[in-house]
């Protein structure tokens, strides 16, 4: 018997939130059956929900957020409001929290379903890993996270489907960083100069395109949450993002520093290390670049700098895109690339939506 209606719950209502919303109420209104029906929406200090389960209006998310005086329910009491409203339930984690993160196991184990872009759930421990997908597999509920590596780009649906058909990932290698790829498309472009490390760094964070302190892009801790989600896919047993080599591109002198803007003052200083690098890769006619790689035959995964040919596909990006290169027993040779966008709120949220439509075609 299929389902008439699936209830939607919400944890997350900022940039990636804001734009599946907007996304989730032209689903809605696309696709009739089943209905869709929003009954939980909270951002770290407000809620809205109603005792009844009543739907609450997609459009007015936002102001009603602001003006509510619910505040949000701890993941235990969150499940059981869920769970009592007799209807399946999807959770639509939008955030980056660690605590939503850490309740997966117990969401799922309920009954509830879960779509998220949120990385600290499958890059944290190994052991978090296997709770989230045993809790899954024994009640039936389901857990996506596409946007999790790489926004909208079919990154994860793709390594899947490789796997599941019994092909063999050989070797994952690519941009995951549209910071990192900005940076360096930037600072040492195939064609041209390029400008002053510094000077890029700063004009990056101006354009929206890194974290308000740059320094968490630099420290290659975002990549490598993404290349340990895929190693796992891919079948290693990847324990955390530290446990393999991971190139910071932060100077240690600058490591401890107070403030994001501090560190930018203070970086020019340290211009003349990374004009070496761009020099010696410019000595072989080649560019730098910041990439992630995964050795499967090996379990060898690292993260850092390297140089390309310029006419590696790696070399020739543009802006701030995303590339991923599976090398497979199947594709041989040349590689099976994926590029595109990766990161912004509406693509992001695409991969989130898209992930929702799974998850209905199977539990409705």
């Amino acid at each position: 018997m299929a389902a008439k209606q699936v209830n939607i719950a919400i944890i997350g209502a900022g940039g990636v939130g804001k734009c599946f919303l907007g996304q989730l109420e032209t689903l809605a209104q696309r696709r009739p059956s089943p209905k869709l029906v929003l009954t939980y929406v909270s951002t770290s200090k407000k809620a809205i929900y109603n005792s009844d389960y009543a739907a609450i209006a997609i459009n007015d998310v936002t102001s009603n957020l602001a003006s509510s005086s619910q505040a949000p329910l701890a993941p235990p009491k969150l499940i059981e409001y869920l769970k009592s409203s007799g209807s399946k339930t999807v959770l639509v984690d939008n955030t980056s929290s660690q605590d939503v993160a850490d309740a997966y196991p117990l969401f799922l184990s309920n009954g509830i379903s879960i779509v998220t872009p949120n990385k600290k759930a499958f890059s944290g421990s190994y052991k978090l890993w296997q709770e989230i997908f045993s809790a899954a597999e024994q009640s039936g509920a389901k857990v996506y996270h596409e946007s999790s590596v790489g926004a909208g780009l079919p990154v994860i649906s793709t390594l899947n489907d490789l796997v599941n058909t019994g092909d063999e990932v050989t070797k994952i290698e690519g941009v995951f960083s549209g910071t990192m790829s900005f940076l360096f498309n930037s600072f040492a472009p195939t064609s041209g100069k390029g400008g002053q490390w510094s000077a890029e760094v700063k004009k990056a964070k101006e354009l929206g395109y890194t974290e308000p302190d740059p320094r968490d892009d630099l420290n290659g801790l975002d990549v490598a949450r993404k290349l340990t989600i895929l190693a796992r896919l891919a079948g290693l047993e990847v324990e955390s993002p530290t446990s393999f080599p991971v190139q910071s591109l932060i100077p240690k002198e600058l490591e401890s520093v107070a403030t994001g803007d501090e560190f930018l003052e203070k970086l020019p200083a340290f211009d003349s290390q990374m004009e070496e690098t761009k020099a010696a890769a410019e000595k072989e006619g080649k560019v730098v670049r910041f990439v992630g790689s995964i050795d499967v035959t090996t379990k060898q995964v690292k993260v850092g700098l390297e140089k390309f040919d310029l006419s590696h596909p790696i070399a020739a990006l543009k802006g701030s895109d995303n590339i991923i290169s599976f090398y497979t027993k199947r594709y041989g040779s040349n590689p099976l690339i994926i590029q595109g966008a990766g990161a912004g709120g509406e693509v992001t949220a695409m991969g989130v939506t898209s992930d929702l439509l799974k998850v209905l075609s199977q539990i409705a």
